[in-house]
């Protein structure tokens, strides 16, 4: 009973969730360019600390300018930090790349679920969030799976390369109906 809208929304986080596997890909690549353990930690730390900081700035963003400008602006940040990775030779190239990939993440993260409140109506937010997160997980096991794959066939870069393709695929999907969208009433 969903809108064509948020029928849309939901296939394209589909295909961005498709190309979005595992962190611990990112783990796996500066383990590859010469991150210790602690090294890898504090790139994780360095992520969160960049999400914690910038979520409620991209929140307040969101709200001023528009969910899918947003969305459609983190998602190809997220294109670029992903070609980053791909195209990184060194442990530190990886660092600079997982911080930005914290930046992506506030980016995102609130305001595809605030754009889920925006199209669906009050007594089917429920179900909606519901919807979104069980996309995402559902897609989440295959992203990785492929990942898996791409990394053993064409090495550490590939999936990186699939997730900026699939980010930017999402990305012309959504821009489609970014303009024929409305808000639906309470």
């Amino acid at each position: 009973s969903f809108n064509g809208n948020f029928r849309w929304v939901l296939l394209c986080v589909a295909i961005f969730t498709l190309g979005n596997s595992t962190d611990a890909f990112i783990v796996l690549l500066a383990q590859a360019r010469g991150a210790s353990v602690l090294g890898t930690l504090v790139m994780v730390l360095i992520f969160n600390g960049v999400y914690t900081v910038l979520a409620q700035p991209f929140g307040n963003l969101s709200d001023k300018i528009g969910r899918y400008k947003l969305i459609i602006g983190g998602w190809l940040f997220y294109g670029v930090v992903y070609l980053g990775f791909a195209l990184s030779s060194t442990m530190w190239q990886v660092a600079a790349m997982w911080a930005l990939y914290g930046v992506y993440y506030a980016m995102t993260d609130g305001a595809v679920k605030a754009l889920v409140a925006d199209l669906t109506p009050k007594p089917q937010r429920g179900t909606g969030y519901g919807w979104l997160n069980g996309t995402i997980g559902i897609m989440a096991l295959p992203a990785s799976f492929l990942a898996g794959i791409l990394w053993q066939v064409w090495g550490p870069a590939a999936p990186f390369f699939f997730g900026a393709a699939l980010a930017g695929l999402a990305v012309l999907l959504l821009l489609r109906l970014r303009g024929a969208t409305h808000v639906v009433e309470a």
